[in-house]
């Protein structure tokens, strides 16, 4: 656990781990502390409930939410809190991890859940995400995510140049 964290990972299960790893590399890559939790919607619930409703005061700023199957993780966050919520769903064997993305994205009106893609993209954007949201107050975040958005164009123009040089070659 990060000291002082700003974004509190949950995940309904450590099999959720191998993904919400992608979260945690870009949280860290962006120096932005974050605490990372194992709380069940389902097995666990009043623990899941009083995470979100002492979250706020504990200085979260943002909670990131994985679960699968009947992922209704990012929910019951959400229902407990008034903080921003960004769902995760997992990959399933029984459909792919659909069966997740439908749980978690279709909240009631009222309780807002931000929902990813599917899986580590999913996770990964999760973290881009909550790093944006407190990029509205902090200055180097700001810059931060800027130079990854400019890193990330520069790699596409690269990848071009390759490609061009490439059909030069082979035309």
């Amino acid at each position: 656990m990060s000291e002082n964290p700003k974004i509190a990972i949950v995940m309904g299960s450590d099999s959720d781990l191998p993904t919400m790893k992608s979260t945690v590399k870009v949280l860290a890559k962006f120096e932005v502390p974050f605490e990372l939790r194992v709380l069940s919607a389902h097995r666990s619930p009043e623990a899941a409930h009083n995470f979100a409703r002492e979250a706020e005061q504990r200085g979260i700023r943002i909670l990131i939410a994985g679960a699968g199957g009947a992922a209704h993780l990012a929910g019951v966050l959400a229902a407990n809190t008034t903080l921003p919520v960004i769902g995760v769903p997992m990959a399933t064997d029984r459909a792919g991890g659909l069966d997740s993305l439908l749980s978690t994205i279709q909240m009631p009106r009222g309780v807002p859940v931000a929902t990813m893609g599917i899986g580590s993209s999913g996770a990964q954007n999760a973290a881009l995400l909550a790093v944006q949201i407190l990029a509205l107050c902090d200055d180097r975040l700001a810059k931060d995510i800027r130079d990854f958005r400019k890193q990330l164009a520069e790699s596409v123009e690269e990848a071009d140049r390759k490609v061009q040089e490439w059909l030069e070659e082979n035309s």
